[in-house]
């Protein structure tokens, strides 16, 4: 490895307050999702935890997916289709599946919204 692609791959490591900054959540969970196996990271001479760049991106969508009601393990099963691009049959399936789930939880949602909006109708018209 010559010094500039030492100079290029050290640029594209950041530092795990910057990870969880970017993504916009505390250095605890960026550690938590490196215990999970969801994350990995490199070290520093010092000890540092250092990670590449797209591991903001990558926080952000463990951090939808969580939300949406994924575990840490469902997401370990994701991770290839985000890694390569590319799934299998089951893999698929699986997707498939959270997708269904995850589509129930919308529509469940606007229901409550649609009914909340026409209870603040109501009250906006009888103060």
């Amino acid at each position: 490895m010559t010094v500039t692609e030492t100079e290029t791959a050290t640029e594209r490591l950041i530092r795990i307050g910057e990870v969880a900054r970017g993504a916009g959540v505390s250095v605890r969970a960026v550690r938590y999702y490196e215990q999970q196996g969801l994350l990995v990271a490199e070290r520093s001479p010092s000890g540092q935890r250092l990670y590449r760049q797209d591991a903001i991106a990558l926080v952000r969508f463990f951090q939808q997916m969580f939300a949406a009601g994924l575990t840490s393990r469902r997401i370990t099963e994701l991770l290839p289709c985000w890694n390569s691009g590319h799934t299998d049959a089951e893999q698929r399936a699986m997707l498939h599946t959270e997708r269904a789930r995850i589509q129930t939880k919308v529509d469940d949602l606007q229901t409550a919204l649609d009914r909340l909006d026409d209870l603040i109708a109501i009250t906006d018209t009888h103060p």
